[in-house]
């Protein structure tokens, strides 16, 4: 196998610019996905929970694996959505009232819990 030359960052630019493949000119073996790699982890469910699971995860025709990762992923997005929103706006952050106090109403309508 002939050895590729180095493309400079113009060329490189200018075949992309092109439309045309770049694939021969990647090093796919190097590649990551940075944040998105693997990491094994062990997690004990109680069995009515893992049973919930496997009814899910048929219904959907999917592995009890996916079901799990879509939920903890869906969960975190919707976290880490609700904290920018709060970030931006502390009129939407939820007040927890001391015991004996009515929760306050928010700005704009919205009930906090």
């Amino acid at each position: 196998m002939a050895a590729k030359r180095k493309m400079s960052s113009k060329e490189l630019d200018a075949l992309h610019d092109s439309g045309a493949d770049m694939s021969a000119h990647l090093d796919a073996s190097a590649s990551r996905r940075p944040g998105l790699e693997i990491q094994r982890v062990n997690v004990d469910f109680p069995i009515w929970m893992i049973e919930s699971l496997d009814k899910e995860a048929e219904r959907l025709g999917v592995p009890r694996q996916s079901v799990i990762k879509f939920w903890i992923s869906e969960s975190l997005t919707d976290k880490s959505s609700r904290k920018s929103i709060q970030a931006l706006d502390p009129a939407h952050s939820p007040v927890m009232p001391s015991a004996g106090q009515k929760p306050r109403r928010a700005k704009r309508g919205f009930v906090r819990s």
